[in-house]
């Protein structure tokens, strides 16, 4: 499956800066990983965002957030949020900090 690349390259804009930022292909498209621990991806025209466990329901009630559910088991602590959601570069930017906060707190792999 493509991904849209248009949508990569504005996470690429908004991380690159950071060294410790890594892409790698993924869930049929691509992520975005700080220190080996993912923190946003597109797959589709779709943002992946890991946003933890505890922060997952506040999450899903934002606009064009669902569950992140390839596989009929959805992953706890991370949304899928549609495309057309993160068409503004703020809203695009909130999901992008959201997501490297979390990856951020996690021990490097």
């Amino acid at each position: 499956m493509a991904y849209d690349e248009g949508l990569a390259e504005r996470i690429r804009e908004r991380l690159g800066t950071d060294p410790g930022i890594t892409e790698k292909r993924m869930f049929g498209g691509i992520g975005f990983l700080h220190r080996g621990n993912m923190a946003v991806g597109v797959t589709g025209h779709d943002l992946i965002v890991r946003v933890g466990p505890e922060a997952m329901d506040a999450a899903l009630t934002r606009p064009g957030a669902r569950n992140f559910d390839m596989t009929g088991r959805p992953m706890r602590g991370w949304v899928v949020v549609a495309g057309s959601a993160v068409a503004e570069d703020e809203v695009l930017g909130r999901w992008i900090g959201e997501g490297h906060a979390f990856a951020a707190s996690l021990p490097p792999k």
